[in-house]
């Protein structure tokens, strides 16, 4: 019995346990190609941090996705809040601010910095959304509209020049670390949060009717869990720390997991993406639906372009540029359909990891740019391939 219900488990996330072996995979064959300089705690910890920019595209991507449409403006958008926030700070906050304390000034900057920076990853949305959710106009269109508008925006913020960024409160976002301390008692609350979700989740399965696993299994499953959060800490500590960044993207994943699997609105994004129509017949505001997805998009790349000012300590006119099409590979290879209704958070961030790995383990290897891009693609039909023989075979 307990066997048979093991195995349903298996091939009910089969497509998980899939992305998961693959990162090993890929780990492992780096390791081996680099004489494990791949495995080194200084080149995890910038393998995480390089992840971090995409994945909040790729979060935000998941639920354009699922609902059907797509943003191919993410990586312009991006960029534009990296060169808008660099241009605040190296133009604008110095001529209006008065005199004061390095530490007030700094502070200070930073504040408004990532405000305007949110700011204008929500007007870029309250442009675009309308356009899509309630006239109509294909999303495709739009967004391809937009990177070109947003890419011209860089260029005229710039003016083809590099705006260096040198406060280092701001810089901090990207490029700090969290001490070791506290990292460690990040993971012991992170377990705990761990054991918790476990016994809760049985809680609410027997509470609606339904067979909670064998105990043994969730309290295997939730120590598996928490030796790779003790084992994170450990290689991270070994070097600086955790990345801030890392941190950061941990929590809005934690916040969009939530908002997909225990709201409404994630509720309604996906059943939109399954079937519009039925959606829309069951008394769903469709297009306010779809809007305020859009909207958390822009959203999630204003806080991308952020950390990527401090990650380039600069504003660049090559700022995100094609970090759409990353993010939108990390949404397929981590099991987002193109169809619409399928897709996670948790794909995403798994399907960043890959394609971070990909990219880190060649750089690593001194591979030339020509076969990074066309193992990248290779990668990307490879993963549409093995999901498409998936759902035949089920």
């Amino acid at each position: 019995m307990f066997s048979k219900t093991i195995m349903e488990k298996m091939r009910a996330n089969l497509k998980t346990y899939t992305m998961i072996l693959a990162v090993i995979l890929i780990w492992i064959i780096f390791g081996a190609l680099t004489q494990g300089i791949f495995f080194s705690p200084r080149n995890l910890s910038n393998l995480f941090r390089q992840m971090t920019i995409v994945s909040f595209l790729a979060m935000g991507m998941v639920l354009v996705i699922v609902t059907g449409n797509i943003d191919l403006s993410v990586g312009s958008v991006t960029g534009f809040v990296s060169a808008v926030v660099a241009y605040l700070q190296f133009y604008t906050l110095p001529a209006i601010l008065p005199e004061m304390s390095i530490t007030a000034r700094g502070i200070i900057v930073t504040t408004i910095s990532i405000l305007v920076g949110l700011g204008v990853g929500l007007v870029t949305a309250l442009w675009q959304a309308p356009l899509i959710a309630y006239l109509g106009i294909p999303a495709f269109i739009v967004t391809l509209g937009g990177m070109r508008i947003f890419r011209g925006g860089v260029l005229g913020v710039t003016q083809g020049a590099t705006i260096v960024v040198t406060e280092k409160y701001f810089v901090a976002i990207a490029q700090g670390y969290v001490p070791n301390s506290v990292g460690w008692i990040l993971g012991i609350i992170v377990i705990g949060f761990i054991f918790l979700g476990i016994f809760w989740n049985r809680t609410q399965r027997v509470r609606y009717g339904f067979k909670p696993l064998p105990l043994y299994l969730d309290i295997l499953k939730a120590s598996a869990f928490s030796a790779l959060v003790l084992i994170f800490v450990f290689i991270m500590n070994t070097y600086r720390g955790i990345p801030i960044p890392v941190l950061l993207m941990a929590v809005v994943a934690l916040i969009f997991t939530y908002l997909t699997n225990n709201t409404k609105f994630g509720r309604y994004a996906y059943a939109l993406g399954g079937n519009k129509e039925a959606t829309r017949l069951s008394g769903v505001n469709i297009r306010a639906n779809i809007f305020y997805v859009f909207l958390l998009m822009g959203l999630l790349s204003g806080v991308a372009g952020i950390v990527l000012t401090g990650y380039v300590a600069a504003g660049t006119i090559g700022g995100g540029q094609d970090y759409e099409l990353s993010a939108i590979a990390s949404c397929i290879i981590g099991g987002t359909s193109f169809a619409g209704g399928e897709g996670t958070i948790f794909g995403a961030l798994v399907g960043s990891l890959i394609m971070a790995s990909l990219l880190n383990g060649m750089s690593v290897m001194n591979m030339q740019p020509f076969w990074q891009y066309i193992i990248q693609g290779l990668v990307l039909i490879v993963a549409v391939y093995i999901d498409i023989a998936i759902k035949k075979k089920s």
